[in-house]
C-alpha cells in the first residue's frame, strides 16, 4: 500500500497552485517526460516520472491466479520402521529419524472471499526438507561458478528413486 505521506500533494497559495513530489519538491509538468532531445529516449534523471511509476507499481500487491486461497502447516515426518528394504532414501533409514516437511491444501480458482465449500478442484502438496536434493543439482558449482553435469548424473546413478525422470 502507498503511504499518503508519500503521495504527491498540492500546494495551495491564495495566488495559484503548485503539484509537488512526495518529499516536497514542486513539479512544473505532471504530463510529459524528461527525454533526450525532441525524440529521445526518457531519462533516468526524471525523478518525477520515476516517483509516480513507483507509487503506481506499489498501489497494490496482485493476487496469485491459480491456487490463490488455501491453508498450510509446518511439521515432521518421524519414521516409525526399518524401511531400508524398500528405499535407500537416506531419511527412511533409520527408525526414530524426524524430517521436517510442509503441507499445503488449497483451491484452484477460488480468490480472495470465496467459499471453502464451493465445487472447484483442489490443491494440495507436501515438501519433505531432506538432505538429498535434486534442485542443487542444476545449479552451478558453488567453487567454479560453472554449470556441473556431473553432479546431476551423480544424482541419478546414486538414488534409485530417479528411474521416473
Amino acid at each position: 500500500m502507498v503511504n499518503s505521506a508519500d503521495a504527491p500533494t498540492i500546494l495551495a497559495t491564495p495566488n495559484h497552485t503548485v503539484l509537488t513530489t512526495a518529499n516536497g519538491n514542486p513539479v512544473d509538468d505532471n504530463q510529459n517526460s524528461l527525454t533526450a532531445g525532441e525524440y529521445g529516449p526518457i531519462l533516468l534523471q526524471d525523478f518525477h516520472l520515476l516517483d509516480k511509476l513507483s507509487h503506481f507499481d506499489r498501489e497494490r500487491i496482485p493476487e496469485r491466479v491459480v491456487h490463490a486461497k488455501g491453508a498450510g502447516a509446518h511439521g515432521y515426518f518421524e519414521v516409525t520402521a526399518d524401511l531400508t528394504k524398500l528405499t535407500s532414501a537416506h531419511f527412511l533409514q533409520k527408525p526414530g529419524t524426524k524430517t521436517p516437511v510442509f503441507t499445503r491444501f488449497s483451491t484452484v480458482g477460488g480468490e480472495k472471499g470465496s467459499s471453502d465449500s464451493a465445487r472447484d478442484p483442489r490443491g494440495f502438496a507436501i515438501k519433505f526438507y531432506t538432505d538429498e536434493d535434486f534442485i542443487h543439482t542444476q545449479k552451478r558449482n558453488p567453487q567454479t561458478n560453472l554449470k556441473d553435469a556431473d553432479a546431476f548424473w551423480d544424482f541419478l546413478s546414486l538414488s534409485q528413486e530417479t528411474l521416473h525422470q
